[in-house]
């Protein structure tokens, strides 16, 4: 049964997974204080007049969801530990993503979404 909300999708998620997504949804909502957060395609989303970046879990890992394969190869070279997806970053269920590329990452991407839209 699929989540309706954020809170219901986290809840759902057995530790550490739970916690890792939660300090990474922390992480986001620090630099997006006034997007929307969303279920979409069955995963968290945060929404600021498009879709900036999500987050999810499978029974092996987290993945933190840029939805941008050009701001993923942007930060390559800080991603090199990391098993990377087409727009995506792979990260053990019990590990954090270090805060500082994330708020680079969610950054850029905010800055690829407002220069797409000139």
């Amino acid at each position: 049964m699929s989540s309706t909300t954020v809170d219901e999708y986290l809840d759902k998620l057995p530790e550490p997974t739970r916690a890792t997504l939660e300090r990474l949804r922390a992480m986001i909502r620090k630099e997006l204080p006034d997007a929307e957060e969303v279920i979409s395609y069955q995963i968290p989303t945060f929404k600021l007049g498009g879709m900036v970046v999500g987050y999810g879990a499978t029974a092996k890992h987290c993945t933190f969801f840029l939805l941008s394969a050009a701001v993923l190869q942007r930060f390559s070279d800080r991603l090199k530990s990391y098993r990377l997806g087409k727009g995506s970053i792979q990260f053990p269920p019990d590990g954090d993503l270090p805060p500082d590329l994330v708020r680079d990452m969610v950054r850029a991407r905010v800055e690829e979404l407002s220069t797409s839209k000139r």
